[in-house]
């Protein structure tokens, strides 16, 4: 079956736009302590079992009609069981996104204005201003996207261009694999893009190859992104400042303002970490506010409207304003349970069951391997959350 380039590059470049976000903020500070080289080896890793499990939802998907989500497949193939722990996990990924989001979004306002601004204050205008944003609709969200990844992606280069000449290459010497892997749990979360294989499997016209390509093709350019953004800051920034960086929860771009305080590096850092913030909160939270409308029967209009808004925004901004530093942990959570469990364990459970139990057509297997491959996958699953949980007790 063949496939237009175009529309498969039009879905490679809607995955890594999925998969490239806010998380990239926090990926060098939660693998600092690893060094350069156990970080590479990790999102090698994470790499890979992202495109392992965006193979194995697309399988679903040729299972299922045209326009099923991941809630629906849960249903069809585990029963209500299936499609309660998805509705649940689903909103448990959505809203610690959020908050995370949305204190990070709290940070960046606030230092717009100097650090003056107290960031209770940064919060409630940065989740207002942009909140009632996704309350005008898709069409102006997708508007006020579009100048923000132009943004994003300028800021991104000038900060390439401002700061390859200020690498210190004796930063990279640094080799501890232990606590790179406690980062799993963030880089799960950078890597995620698989909710979106239903909406890509159907804008491809259900074309295995298509699809294919755009999983492998669009899950390279987080991973370009990742090494390129890794290698700056490790090289930038010493392990002692990342590393502080971590308990208190900031992002990747705080300590350059310490480092760098009259070099532009900082002010474009901090553009490129507001751009990137911005554009996955409003891509994360126009998603929940659709799937609240649909999960909970209520018509995205007038007062309904503003109380599905009210039940996404006021949460997130009241625990991103008792808990400042909340930003990594939130990711943390999200990464460790929320996507490892339904973007991860979940379409291999499904696939296992599919296969195995009900006896699908094996015309469609996209991922090979077998019982074997399966089990390899779900093994990494429980391994990521076993270091969530080492994380939270220790």
């Amino acid at each position: 079956m063949t496939f237009s380039i175009s529309k498969a590059m039009g879905g490679a470049l809607l995955v890594g736009g999925t998969a490239i976000g806010a998380g990239m903020l926090a990926l060098p500070v939660v693998t600092a302590a690893g060094g350069f080289l156990p970080a590479t080896v990790i999102y090698i890793i994470c790499w890979l079992f992202s495109v392992c499990t965006g193979l194995l939802l697309l399988e679903v998907c040729l299972w299922m009609p045209n326009d099923a989500n991941i809630i629906s497949m849960a249903k069809h193939l585990l029963g209500p069981v299936g499609k309660i722990a998805a509705w649940i996990l689903y909103l448990f990924l959505f809203y610690c996104l959020t908050v995370a989001y949305v204190a990070g979004g709290g940070f960046f306002t606030s230092s717009l204005f100097g650090g003056y601004l107290p960031h209770y204050l940064g919060v409630i205008i940065f989740t207002g201003v942009f909140g009632y944003c996704v309350y005008l609709g898709t069409a102006i969200v997708d508007r006020i996207n579009f100048f923000l990844m132009i943004g994003l992606l300028v800021a991104f280069l000038a900060f390439i261009t401002v700061g390859i000449s200020h690498v210190r290459f004796e930063a990279f010497k640094s080799i501890a694999w232990l606590p790179a892997f406690m980062g799993l749990p963030v880089i799960f979360t950078s890597f995620s893009f698989q909710g979106i294989i239903p909406s890509l499997t159907t804008y491809m016209k259900r074309n295995p190859k298509g699809v294919r390509f755009a999983i492998f093709v669009g899950t390279s350019l987080p991973f370009v992104f990742y090494m390129i953004w890794e290698f700056l800051i490790l090289g930038l920034v010493p392990t002692r400042s990342l590393i502080e960086a971590e308990a208190n929860g900031w992002t990747a771009v705080e300590p350059l303002r310490h480092l760098f305080p009259y070099s532009p590096i900082y002010t474009i850092g901090q553009f490129f970490g507001g751009f990137a913030l911005t554009t996955s909160f409003l891509g994360v939270t126009l998603g929940l506010l659709d799937f609240l409308s649909d999960g909970l029967q209520i018509a995205k209009v007038g007062m309904k409207k503003v109380f599905l808004c009210l039940l996404i925004f006021v949460p997130a901004a009241v625990i991103s304003i008792i808990n400042p530093t909340i930003f990594l942990t939130a990711l943390g959570y999200a990464g460790g349970v929320g996507c490892a469990l339904l973007l991860g364990l979940l379409p291999v459970i499904m696939i296992w069951v599919g296969r195995y139990v009900k006896g699908f057509s094996e015309l469609h297997t996209q991922l090979k391997g077998g019982k074997v491959m399966l089990l390899i996958l779900a093994a990494f699953v429980v391994f990521e959350l076993v270091i969530e949980l080492f994380k939270e007790v220790f």
